[in-house]
């Protein structure tokens, strides 16, 4: 009760926390793309907000000049990081400006605006000279209402990329994956009707599976507006007008309704409109809830048989942002048999996000909340809370986002324990229909009962508690795998979220020698680790560290590593290692066994 007090008090006081950061669905508007060569400067010691360059000056008279300028120089693609675009940016992490000329002819009685899937890390946006917007994070998007400052005709647009890293910043000093820094995803120009439908919310009710709920606002806060939705494959139109907030609420009920489910995953056309607007959706309906130790879809048990990976392509330098990418990426975890993917560690594409929906892939998203985070400071708190609201917004509507994610291996304390609790909240205030999950790293095995425990009371505010366990790696084996047994938050359900080890591909090597980095070596490591899991009475899925070998500068073994991490099931050359075909078969008999 108190903690449902505390919730409510914190959408109250502070509705900013649960605040709209982005248009819902800007891929079933009217836009488009501003993708391509954009023209950049590398700007190392940050002259230029001195110099101004984002006015892009030129040059008048006879003693004029400007030492900058946009022609002639560095051209980056858009979407992409730079640090892959060339080869004295690999490492750089600092300020690039990126600016583009584009045409534009403003439609009367429209709004425009700029929008970004995804900028890393920090930014300034400026048009035609004039700041639009700033944003922090890189990994969800954000808007800007350029509808003042467009003009017909030619624009030139300019962004401030900074993704140096910092003690304040999301993740912090230190994280093991590459800083990748750029616009890393989708530029757009959106057109939409002065008073546009701004967000929904749609989805299944949580008490009756036949009945779809609905929430829709427009931008404007204006009573009798018109709104419909209308699912056509069911023959249904529900409508209505808006309330003084501009909102509309209303429910659907339908026998014929099908649910969405990893082995079933149906998706439904759904077209929102309101006033002079429309959005068009495809939107599944789901259940997800645990019972005791078990988790379920639409009331089946399932066991999650998982992996994670990084949005990166292994085989080139590189963020993963387009949908090539994207079934690169899904279809090598299909192919291992699995139902979810844990999307590490940071919120990824919408197109790997919406190909996983019509693959029937549950997906696992989280926040960069990674070590190292300052838990004491206020705007830390605040950063990782707009960083939740704009990861749960822009994907609340898609059914297979079936867990929020809020941290990973962080260490207990009051100031943790405080960080935490308000981004649940702030979640909580949000969607009620996802689980929350945090991964830990505190299994420590106990000498006495010979048991492996962990302490952390906060995971008594989670729905499903995860834990990332090295064992035969970075932690030896204190027991046989056979004789490894759990006692870890024995009522909720338990998900193993890493394990695993390194190996090159093609090394041959002893199966008992660690520092082999061996594929025999790593085999026996998933071999082992899969025994032990038998003893886990409330283990409810495992998600193996990690899919694909990727790059990050935590890794500097001279022959073994060289700038990568080679826990991968598969090598950056797209080769599976033995371990790849041990996981294969578990899974295989994993889904047998809850398919019975």
């Amino acid at each position: 009760m108190k903690r449902l007090i505390f919730y409510i008090l914190l959408t109250v006081l502070f509705p900013e926390a649960v605040s709209f950061a982005a248009m819902t669905n800007v891929y079933g508007r009217d836009y488009r793309l501003l993708n391509g060569r954009w023209d950049a400067i590398v700007d190392l010691y940050d002259q230029g907000d001195r110099m101004k360059v984002y006015e892009n000056r030129k040059p008048e008279g006879n003693t004029d000049f400007y030492e900058y300028s946009f022609d002639g120089g560095l051209r980056l693609e858009v979407p992409g990081d730079w640090n892959s675009q060339s080869p004295e940016l690999k490492y750089y992490e600092g300020t690039v400006w990126y600016a583009r000329h584009f045409d534009a002819d403003p439609k009367p009685g429209c709004r425009e605006f700029l929008c970004f899937g995804a900028v890393s890390y920090r930014c300034r946006v400026y048009l035609n000279g004039r700041e639009i917007c700033s944003h922090e994070g890189g990994f969800t998007p954000f808007e800007a209402d350029v509808t003042d400052v467009l003009r017909k005709g030619d624009n030139f647009l300019v962004v401030e990329v900074n993704n140096r890293r910092t003690k304040d910043a999301i993740p912090a000093l230190a994280f093991d994956w590459w800083n990748y820094g750029g616009i890393t995803r989708d530029v757009m120009l959106v057109t939409v009707p002065d008073n546009y439908v701004e967000d929904y919310f749609i989805r299944l009710d949580k008490k009756n599976h036949d009945t779809v709920n609905v929430d829709v606002r427009m931008s404007q806060p204006k009573a009798g507006v018109k709104v419909s939705v209308d699912i056509p494959a069911l023959g249904k139109t529900v409508s209505g007008t808006t309330d003084a907030r501009g909102s509309f609420s209303t429910s659907l009920r339908s026998k014929k309704l099908r649910l969405w489910a990893p082995d079933a995953p149906v998706l439904y056309d759904v077209n929102i409109a309101g006033g002079d607007d429309s959005v068009s959706e495809r939107i599944g309906f789901r259940d997800i809830r645990t019972d005791g130790t078990r988790i379920l879809i639409n009331g089946k048990p399932q066991f999650m048989r998982c992996i994670s990976f990084h949005e990166e392509i292994p085989q080139r330098m590189g963020r993963a942002c387009s949908k090539a990418d994207a079934v690169t990426l899904l279809s090598e975890a299909r192919d291992l048999g699995v139902n979810m993917i844990r999307l590490a560690h940071y919120p990824q594409n919408e197109y790997i996000v919406r190909l996983a929906e019509e693959m029937g892939i549950a997906l696992w998203q989280e926040i960069p909340i990674w070590q190292g985070i300052d838990f004491t400071d206020n705007d830390t708190r605040d950063k990782a809370q707009k960083m939740l609201t704009e990861m749960i917004n822009r994907d609340k509507n898609r059914c297979a986002v079936g867990f929020w994610g809020v941290a990973n291996e962080t260490k207990p304390s009051p100031e943790r324990d405080a960080f935490l609790e308000s981004l649940l909240a702030t979640g909580r205030g949000i969607d009620t229909t996802r689980l929350y999950v945090a991964a830990f790293d505190l299994v420590e095995f106990d000498k006495e009962r010979k048991i492996f425990t962990m302490d952390d009371p906060f995971t008594r505010n989670l729905d499903v508690v995860a834990v990332n366990k090295y064992m035969g790696w970075y932690h030896p084996w204190p027991l046989s795998p056979a004789e490894s047994k759990w006692e870890v938050n024995t009522d909720k359900p338990l998900i193993i979220s890493e394990f695993g080890g390194e190996a090159l591909y093609g090394q041959s090597g002893s199966r008992d020698i660690v520092s082999s980095w061996s594929e025999d070596y790593q085999a026996r490591l998933y071999e082992d680790n899969l025994r032990m899991f038998e003893n886990i009475p409330n283990l409810a899925g495992v998600s193996p560290w990690i899919l694909f070998d990727f790059r990050s500068p935590f890794r500097f073994h001279p022959t073994n590593q060289e700038g990568w991490n080679r826990k991968g099931l598969v090598s950056d050359r797209g080769q599976r290692k033995k371990a790849w075909k041990i996981m294969h078969d578990y899974y295989q008999k994993k889904k047998l066994e809850y398919e019975k």
